[in-house]
This record gives C-alpha cells, sequence and structure tokens, in this order.
C-alpha cells in the first residue's frame, strides 16, 4: 500500500423538546431486534471529531481543524489528527502537514485514504485549500499521514468539496469554495470538479472541468452530496435541487426539487444515504434525504437566528425512470434536525443521531448566538430508527434508545463500527478551543449499542484479504442456536463530516447457507458500479437482524487507480499552486 502510495505521488511531480420520541413500530414478528438500546462515553478523541472514517477492523481516523486540542505531538505541538484504537481507546497523534479544516475523504480503489481540500492555516500548518493528503492503514502504529502539495494538490482551492469513489477506483471531486465563506457565492464559488489522479476526459486534460449545476444552486451548495449509481452515474444535490450525472459523458440530467423549500446542504445542512441495494430490488437506487431548514440563502445572515426551526422532512426518491417521474416522497422525523447523521446499519435500517433542532451550520454569524459562537441551539439527543420497508407512517421509532446527554452540533461526526455499534464524536461550534461553557468543544466519545448486540450473534472465518468481481467465496460460520437463515451484508462505513457520509453504502451480496449451517457460500458483488473498488466491512446477519462482526476486505483486485501521466503533466502545468 505505502509503495502505491508513494508511486502515485511520484507520478504526479511537476427551544423545543431534545428527548423525543415516537411509538415503536417494531412488533414480535420484526425481522429486527426488539429491545433496550445502551450508550457508553468511554474515552476521549484528543482531537474534536469533525471528521470520522474507520479505516481498519479496530482504528479509527478523527480530523479536525488546526487549534489548541489537548493531544500533543511529539514536538509539543498540538494535534489536529489523529489514530484511534477502537479496542483500548488509546488515541495516536499524526501529522498533517496542512489544515483540514472541512476537507473532504474517501478510499481510492487500493485502500489509501485520501483527504482533499481544506482551508488556509490557522495558528500553525499550511494552507489546506488545494491539500491533498494520504494515509495508507497499517497494523504496527507506524503509519502517518503524506503530504506534499508541491507535488501532489488539485487543480484549485477547494474548501467544503464533495467526493465520491467511482467505478475504477479514483476518486471525483467535486465543487466546494475557495475562499472561507459563510454561503457560496458568485465571488468564491468554485463550481467545478475534478480527478484524482487525474484524467483526460471529455477534452479536458487533467484540468478543473465546469459544472453548470454547481454554477446554478448558489447560495448554498457547500459539500454537496455526491453518490455512484449502480448504472455507473453519479446522484448529486445541493441547495433545493438534484441531479443524475455522466462523468464519462460530462452530462447532467435534472430531477425533481426537494420539496417544502427546504435546503439540505451546508450551512443548511441535512444528511443523505442511497438505501440497500440488494438483489431482490435489482440493485435499483433510492435515495433518501432528511433534515436541513429552509433558511433564506440570499438573505443577509444578520437576520438569521439560532432558534429558527429546522425541518423535520424526509424526502425519498427512487431513481428510475418511473420513480423520477413519480416525485419524491416525503415523510416526518418525530423532530425536526439541522446536522443530522444519518447511518446505515447492517440490518438494513437507517439511524438519524446528532443535530440541533434549531438554527443552522457554521458559527458566530447570527445576533442570538448561543455560547461564544454558536448558530443552532437545542439538541437533538436522542437517535431514531428508521426502517424503509416499514409501513408508511410507521417507520421511526425511538423505542429503548437512551438519549445523550452529549449536544452534538456542528463539527459532529458518526459512524457504524465493525462491531456493529455506531460511534459518536465531536461537536465544536467555536472558533478554537473553547471550554466551561454552553456548547463546548467536545472531545468525549460515545458508543450505541443497537438491541441486536445483546444478543447471540454470528461469527465467521475465511474472508479473503481482496474479493474480485462477481466471484465465489466460502465462509466458515458459527451461528446461534435454532438460526436457520443468514443474510450478507457488504458495507462502506463512508467518511463522516457535516452531515455527509461520503461513498456510505450497503450492498446485499448473494449467499447459500450449506445444509449443515457450516460454511456459507457468498457471491462478490456482480459489477464494480454496484459496489465500487475499494475496502469493505462484510457482515453476516441473522434472519432475526443480528450481525457479525464486519470483518474487512478490499472488493477488486487492490490495484491502484488508472494513472495518467500526461494528464497529471497538463495539469500541473496548467494550474497554479
Amino acid at each position: 500500500m505505502l509503495f502505491v502510495l508513494v508511486t502515485l505521488a511520484t507520478l504526479a511531480h511537476g427551544a423545543l423538546s431534545s428527548n423525543v420520541s415516537s411509538p415503536s413500530v417494531l412488533d414480535p414478528a420484526s425481522r429486527f431486534v426488539s429491545g433496550a438500546w445502551s450508550l457508553v462515553q468511554p474515552g476521549t478523541s484528543g482531537v474534536s471529531g469533525m471528521q470520522l472514517m474507520i479505516v481498519t477492523e479496530t482504528t479509527a481516523l478523527i480530523f479536525d481543524k488546526v487549534e489548541h486540542n489537548p493531544l500533543m505531538t511529539e514536538d509539543g505541538e498540538p494535534a489536529w489528527t489523529a489514530e484511534l484504537n477502537l479496542d483500548t481507546l488509546v488515541v495516536r497523534p499524526l501529522h498533517a502537514l496542512s489544515n483540514t479544516w472541512c476537507a473532504t475523504g474517501g478510499f481510492l480503489g487500493n485502500g489509501t485514504v485520501l483527504s482533499t481540500g481544506g482551508n488556509p492555516g490557522v495558528f500553525t500548518g499550511e494552507s489546506g485549500l488545494q491539500a491533498l493528503r494520504f494515509f495508507t492503514p497499517c497494523q504496527d502504529g507506524t503509519c502517518d499521514i503524506w503530504e506534499n502539495s508541491s507535488l501532489v494538490h488539485t487543480t484549485s482551492n477547494r474548501w467544503y468539496p464533495g467526493s465520491v469513489r467511482i467505478e475504477d477506483g479514483s476518486i471525483l471531486i467535486f465543487g466546494g469554495s475557495t475562499a472561507n465563506t459563510l454561503f457560496n457565492n458568485a465571488e468564491v464559488t468554485n463550481p467545478t470538479y475534478e480527478f484524482y489522479p487525474p484524467k483526460n476526459i471529455n477534452g479536458f486534460n487533467g484540468v478543473r472541468i465546469p459544472s453548470p449545476f454547481l454554477a446554478t444552486t448558489l447560495n448554498t451548495n457547500l459539500f454537496p452530496f455526491v453518490m455512484q449509481l449502480p448504472d455507473g452515474t453519479l446522484f448529486v444535490a445541493a441547495n433545493q435541487r438534484a441531479m443524475i450525472f455522466d462523468w464519462q459523458t460530462n452530462t447532467e440530467t435534472q430531477l425533481p426539487n426537494i420539496p417544502n423549500g427546504v435546503r439540505f446542504s451546508n450551512p443548511s445542512s441535512g444528511s443523505a444515504v442511497i438505501l440497500p441495494l440488494t438483489p431482490e430490488n435489482n440493485y435499483t437506487p433510492e435515495v433518501m434525504i432528511c433534515g436541513g431548514t429552509t433558511l433564506n440563502d440570499t438573505a443577509t445572515p444578520t437576520t438569521f437566528s439560532s432558534q429558527t426551526p429546522a425541518s423535520d422532512q424526509c424526502a425519498r426518491l427512487v431513481l428510475t425512470s418511473k420513480g423520477i417521474a413519480a416525485g419524491w416522497t416525503v415523510e416526518s422525523m418525530p423532530q425536526s434536525r439541522v446536522m443530522p447523521d444519518m447511518i446505515l446499519l447492517p440490518d438494513g435500517r437507517v439511524v438519524i443521531v446528532n443535530g440541533g433542532q434549531t438554527g443552522f451550520a457554521s458559527f458566530g454569524t447570527v445576533p442570538d448566538v448561543v455560547g461564544p459562537d454558536s448558530n443552532a441551539d437545542h439538541p437533538a439527543f436522542t437517535p431514531v430508527v428508521y426502517d424503509p420497508t416499514g409501513p408508511v407512517g410507521g417507520r421511526f421509532s425511538s423505542q429503548g434508545i437512551p438519549a445523550s446527554t452529549v449536544p452534538r452540533l456542528y463539527h459532529s461526526s458518526a459512524t457504524l463500527t465493525p462491531n456493529g455499534s455506531i460511534l459518536l464524536a465531536g461537536s465544536n461550534p467555536n472558533n478554537d478551543l473553547t471550554l466551561g461553557t454552553e456548547y463546548p468543544t467536545e472531545y468525549r466519545l460515545e458508543f450505541y449499542s443497537p438491541a441486536y448486540l445483546s444478543k447471540p450473534r454470528p461469527s465467521y472465518s475465511g474472508l479473503p484479504a481482496t474479493v474480485n468481481y462477481n466471484s465465489k467465496f466460502t465462509l466458515s460460520v458459527q451461528l446461534p442456536p435454532n438460526t436457520t437463515e443468514v443474510t450478507v451484508a457488504l458495507m462502506d462505513l463512508g467518511f463522516s463530516t457535516h452531515g455527509v457520509h461520503v461513498d456510505q453504502r450497503f450492498v446485499k451480496l448473494v449467499s447459500k447457507l450449506s445444509s449443515n449451517k457450516k460454511t456459507l457460500t457468498v457471491t462478490a458483488p456482480p459489477t464494480n458500479r454496484i459496489y465500487p473498488p475499494g475496502p469493505a466491512f462484510l457482515y453476516v446477519v441473522t434472519a432475526a437482524g443480528v450481525p457479525s462482526f464486519g470483518h474487512r476486505t478490499i472488493i477488486g483486485t487492490g490495484a491502484s487507480p488508472p494513472v495518467d501521466q500526461g494528464a497529471i503533466d497538463n495539469m500541473n502545468q496548467n494550474t497554479e499552486w
């Protein structure tokens, strides 16, 4: 992995209730485990968890902005990136050189993490606006972030960009701003996209490519949602609009607007997922966007309030001709949320956590800030579980889920873990380290354990290190008593920041349990469009909804994404750094 990373770098040379629950929609015949969830608050993150990403079965990456965090490097300087051991909760400082504030992130197809963009230097560190940072996970605790912007960088400044891993294992980087701003606007927007590694495509040889969609979705289009679809196109959403984007032909096809005037991209932050892709639904993509605000993004920010109610809307759209013609279907969460996080569970449900019930993202721009700087208020302390296949009007439930006591507002994050628990981190609606006040800089970690973790669990062994498309492999399984059926969930746990979960994905795999219930034959994803090449966590799930531990593999061959030296050279010759 390290060799691949260095090779790529070398080639690139040149006031509401906060404890709302809804009636249970789960009954004894449900395929989901009912009962109480548990919540623990062990350990601290060292750096505030603005960005969060599971990288191995036992470790997570945490990125913050450059600020005076308590975790120190060996040089006595505050760290702003760290590796968290999920078993011991020990945090190890990492050494990013540039400011990771509001970068995007994800895996390349070979398993190397790519962190993209950021913010000008604050306190210490270099400007992160054109940064590309690489991290190749290791088992011995010696791996670190590699970056050298004189060798490897983006075509242009990108603060709050979106990104997505595509079918060849490369990453498409989409939009952002060229400078710090509350709302994107015509003076600072970067209405373009690019690839890493750079591509020679559609007449653009390694340089940035204009996007009409980005030019027409101002002013609320920071951190746009970008998702790979099973036909190779992308779903893109920002402000109140959405489109299907064919990057191979540079074609944008508009979709119906999000209903009811709800804006959902930063700073009116909502969250979004692709619902589980299964053989039974022929891998038909359906997206869901929840939360956000109806904030007027052309108004003067001083007219906004931290007490403006957020949206309780969840909107779903089936991305077929028939589904698009039918338009968005709308449901209401039990409580409104801005800055929520939506997490896919291995049993097929969605958990909605974090956020506030009033206000919006960013800090220090409203007349009625809460604490020193928060633009939001009334934290949503109680998670909500959503069953995508449940009866309309009865898909949300908070039964059995304890409320947190930790406000998770701006700069919060959340992720599913390999164990099947949900890790919450972060919250810092302040300019720097701020303690001893309402909504301080938050370092406490929390783990929610769904009810399924209290039940006897399946386990398995034999997962190959790499799994190529449409191949078959056999797992040795150990199943709880009376288990007669299991399914297999292949999951990308995503890169979490600002309510965006880059590349989060659930693909159900075809599988067959042996007659003696000892072995499970599994068929890999059919194509690199259904699951783009890269890391995945595989869960074996009982019919009752109890998952195994999610072991890690790489889908595809584990090879680096394709490198076009001519595109790299042309990019370096025709862009400024």
